[in-house]
């Protein structure tokens, strides 16, 4: 009897985890399917991209929701959200063994964590809300820009603080972080600008106004690991030089998928939804960042002895200021150039049919 009893209760929760997706189905509003290309306004798509666009001018909700439905934006969401959680998780792992708050020394790297998180939330923003209009799509992309730059002030700051020898530090020590800053703030507004322009401009000019300072910048703020990685005299003793070589490469990889729209261009119309060129991109420097956070906390703990006697008291402090500087340079022409695209769109409505 007790075991007909067991029986039952098991069909009757059986019964129950069936009715479950017909619950969901219910509970939440009907989602427009996806569209094709032209379906959908020219600054939307995306070359080689036929399919699986989400339609515009609908309300939030469905945008939010969308992260669950299979678009051609779906893995670039996912790629970056769960490469946010592993970053989180690698702070909250680093704080047992790192006193972030009672050591000025440990600072460097937690800008570098707190700008990984920043940059991969912003993208996952960025493609989630993009496509709900015009100005959606500028305001949530130029956020990507800013999270980008900003990451690349993280990269400079613990470069500079534990990765560079002494030699290169005689030459560069008092204009190499703001420097940093100064190449942030162009890679941010040169971004902006780029995708501003993209549609009244030659695509060669956008590539220019994005790709150069950022690169420029990238050079720069990685040159005390390009000289480590050149030093085969010293990289044989070094634990971090590994990971170091790990994120270069992971780095270059994603620079040229970033560029060279390579897969799709190969099979036009076969990767709408997965195996695009931009989520590659999206896992090769989800990645890199790993690696140089890894990296940098090795050379944290392995060259303390170098890095207290190359930097003055205030050396943390210093940098821990310029970041937030360079946050606030990046909102101000974040700010600045969504005045002009409002003010551009404000023209386009009102210009006469």
């Amino acid at each position: 009897m007790a075991t007909m009893e067991r029986m039952g209760r098991v069909f009757i929760s059986l019964q129950q985890i069936k009715e479950v997706p017909r619950m969901l189905n219910e509970a939440a509003p009907s989602i427009p399917g996806t569209v094709r290309d032209t379906e959908v306004p020219h600054y939307f798509r995306q070359h080689f991209i036929c399919t699986g666009y989400r339609p515009i001018n609908q309300n939030w909700r469905y945008y939010f929701l969308s992260v669950f439905h299979w678009h051609n934006e779906t893995l670039n969401i996912w790629t970056h959200l769960l490469a946010f959680l592993v970053f989180l998780f690698k702070l909250l792992q680093l704080a047992v063994v790192v006193d972030f708050a009672g050591d000025p020394h440990s600072w460097p790297l937690l800008v570098l964590i707190l700008s990984s998180l920043i940059y991969t939330a912003f993208s996952t923003l960025a493609h989630l809300l993009a496509g709900k209009s015009e100005m959606c799509h500028y305001t949530f992309f130029f956020l990507d820009y800013m999270g980008v730059a900003q990451y690349q002030y993280g990269c400079a700051a613990v470069h500079f603080y534990y990765g560079m020898d002494e030699c290169l530090h005689r030459h560069v020590d008092g204009i190499f972080m703001p420097m940093a800053t100064l190449l942030c703030s162009i890679s941010c507004l040169g971004c902006c600008y780029g995708n501003y322009c993209n549609h009244s401009r030659p695509t060669w000019m956008r590539n220019v106004a994005q790709v150069m300072p950022s690169a420029v910048a990238y050079i720069w703020d990685s040159s005390p690991i390009i000289a480590r990685l050149m030093s085969w005299s010293t990289a044989s003793n070094d634990p971090a030089i590994t990971y170091h070589f790990g994120q270069v490469s992971f780095f270059l990889s994603s620079a040229f998928f970033f560029t060279c729209p390579v897969v799709e261009r190969c099979f036009p119309g076969r990767c709408d939804f997965m195996g695009q060129s931009h989520q590659l991109f999206h896992v090769l420097i989800a990645c890199c960042t790993l690696s140089q956070i890894h990296a940098s906390y090795l050379d944290y703990v392995g060259r303390r002895e170098l890095y207290l006697r190359l930097h003055r008291s205030d050396g943390a402090a210093l940098i821990l200021g310029l970041y937030i500087l360079t946050l606030i340079i990046c909102a101000l022409i974040v700010a600045f150039v969504l005045k002009r695209v409002k003010q551009t769109l404000d023209l386009k409505i009102n210009e006469p049919l």
